[in-house]
């Protein structure tokens, strides 16, 4: 595998952005010792799984070159549906919630069969898309509140933000996962060391597997310590896995990576791409139904402002997570914690009670900022990218 120097300033990027990160957890848990609380950082971390859910998403759409503007207001609108069949009509949750997953993965399989098709730009029929579901999300909830309450054959609904494993099962849970983290990092090792690959050394290996058991551990006590691990979180882990597994170990995601990085090139190499960017668009859809449910349950009704903006919020996360808006780099991990800075940032301006125009000020700043670093580290890196 040959390296060049886009290596060491990734690296470089990684640790600007922790350094970042650092500094805003820093300050907000000066300005208000309850932003370290149990109770504030597990709230912060449905609304992270919020945010890196939809995030994860746009990473599908992103890595092909496109972009997805239409996200926020389709996410209302899903999860808009959901509650009035649920709360209005006295349909069954899991009904209700399946038929406005079905919606959305139609809807957006539409939106990306006219972006090949028609060769329209992406930037388009998502804009058109973000005002046709806008409005369509008003009609639907007739301008009015549609509360998202628990209870009975509905409370499938509002659980998906509300329910907690118990601190017994959460601890068993952290086992399970550092146990299987150790037994894929082994098996990943064996193989590379086998196909004559650099490996880490045994003591590299085993400080890096110790470092992230700690981490899984200490997110799990600090969780138990308010009431246990939010539902939420282990959605968003089994998304992430899915999206890791898909991006990098399936031909879909290469596919994905081959046809941002030059579409051209992957057409005469026999890619499907019209294929892939629907595939895409498809993903997406049911990701945004599911974002819809949890926004719509964490808020605990459906309104006319549910969704609002998020659109920009998936885009930022991928930006400062490193992926590119021209396509062909991305990775699950530097979303996730592009989603941790988002969501760390707006956690905490609303602890402080920050006013609006500062939080978009400070959304804004944030973006602009990642943007630049990445123009700027990718100049410094050349235009040569990792082979092997």
């Amino acid at each position: 595998m040959q390296l060049n120097f886009r290596d060491r300033t990734l690296g470089l990027r990684d640790i600007s952005m922790l350094l970042v990160w650092l500094a805003v957890v820093a300050y907000f848990g000066f300005a208000d010792p309850t932003f370290l609380s149990p109770r504030n950082l597990t709230q912060l971390a449905i609304e992270l799984s919020i945010t890196a859910v939809l995030a994860l998403g746009m990473l599908l759409i992103i890595l092909p070159g496109h972009i997805d503007l239409s996200v926020g207001s389709g996410l209302g609108l899903m999860g808009g549906i959901a509650a009035v069949l649920v709360f209005h009509q006295g349909w069954p949750a899991p009904l209700a919630l399946a038929l406005a997953t079905v919606v959305s993965i139609l809807v957006y399989a539409g939106m990306g069969t006219i972006i090949v098709k028609e060769r329209i730009p992406a930037f388009i029929i998502t804009l058109g898309g973000l005002l046709v579901f806008k409005g369509l999300h008003w009609l639907v909830i007739q301008n009015s509140t549609v509360p998202v309450s628990a209870g009975g054959a509905t409370n499938l609904y509002s659980l998906v933000t509300t329910y907690y494993l118990p601190p017994e099962v959460s601890l068993v849970l952290a086992g399970s996962l550092i146990l299987l983290l150790v037994l894929v990092r082994v098996r990943a090792h064996h193989r590379r060391r086998a196909r004559g690959y650099r490996a880490d050394d045994t003591e590299t290996g085993f400080l890096k597997l110790l470092f992230a058991s700690q981490l899984i551990l200490l997110f799990v006590l600090v969780m138990n310590r308010y009431q246990g691990l939010p539902i939420s979180v282990l959605l968003l882990g089994a998304i992430a896995a899915a999206i890791h597994v898909l991006t990098r170990h399936t031909p879909f995601g290469r596919y994905l990576y081959a046809i941002g990085g030059n579409e051209e090139a992957a057409v005469l190499s026999g890619i499907p791409t019209r294929s892939v960017v629907i595939g895409a668009f498809v993903l997406m859809g049911a990701i945004v139904a599911l974002t819809g449910f949890l926004q719509t349950a964490y808020a605990g009704a459906s309104t006319t402002t549910t969704g609002q903006l998020m659109e920009l919020d998936a885009i930022a996360a991928c930006v400062i997570g490193g992926a590119s808006l021209k396509g062909g780099r991305g990775s699950v991990i530097g979303v996730l914690f592009g989603a941790l800075i988002m969501a760390t940032l707006l956690n905490g301006m609303t602890l402080l009670a920050i006013s609006p125009e500062s939080k978009f000020i400070a959304r804004g700043l944030v973006l602009s900022l990642a943007v630049w670093m990445d123009v700027r580290l990718s100049r410094r890196s050349g235009p040569l990218a990792l082979t092997g």
